[in-house]
């Protein structure tokens, strides 16, 4: 009984700790950027897009689809750092125990 008792106290904490990386994750900013810096996008922990920066030299009315193709990459850039700042968050969080495949954080 008090190895359950034990192993429920364990659970309660890795679930706070889990909802104190969540918060700060959320309010973490990440940039990332294509073109050699002229396209930067910033996204939280969450992966919500929260700024977009155009260098005007990008912008040309002619060329739609390069502008296009540097904000997707700046995105997927950024969603990339989020993601390893996620998991660097987690590892920590497990002491470095792997987690397994499929696991999501709740977000």
């Amino acid at each position: 009984m008090k190895n359950l008792a034990k192993m429920m106290q364990q659970a309660q904490k890795m679930q706070e700790k889990m909802g104190e990386m969540q918060e700060k994750l959320a309010a973490m900013e990440i940039a990332g950027e294509s073109g050699a810096g002229m396209v930067k996008v910033v996204l939280n922990g969450k992966g919500e897009m929260r700024k977009v920066d155009l260098d005007p030299t990008v912008i040309d009315p002619g060329d739609k689809e390069m502008l296009e193709d540097l904000i997707v990459a700046a995105y997927a850039d950024a969603k990339s750092k989020v993601e390893a700042q996620m998991q660097e968050q987690m590892s920590e969080l497990t002491g470095g125990m792997a987690l397994p495949d499929g696991f999501k954080l709740p977000f």
